[in-house]
């Protein structure tokens, strides 16, 4: 880390950044702790996805409610951004 920064120099961040890295840092835990459970996490999470059904989500490591945390269409929304910039052409 560096110190030798103006302690009053502007920090800025990006709020779309850091609400996709949240996303991007959710659906990794819930897919661990499903894998951790013996569940299979695509499915699991498009079903949770489609229905907004929880029961979909296992709650081992508080998956469920770590899921609920961010908003269904948010977490569409970033899987549907993600793909298509990953499949650019």
């Amino acid at each position: 880390m560096n110190t030798n920064h103006d302690a009053t120099e502007t920090v800025s961040f990006n709020a779309e950044e850091v609400r996709r890295e949240n996303i991007h840092e959710v659906l990794k835990h819930v897919e661990t702790a499903l894998n951790e459970r013996g569940y299979n996490a695509i499915n699991q999470l498009a079903g949770y996805l489609i229905s907004n059904d929880p029961a979909y989500i296992s709650s081992h490591n508080n998956a469920r409610s770590i899921i609920q945390s961010v908003e269904r269409h948010e977490i569409i929304e970033e899987l549907v951004r993600f793909y298509l910039e990953e499949h650019k052409q």
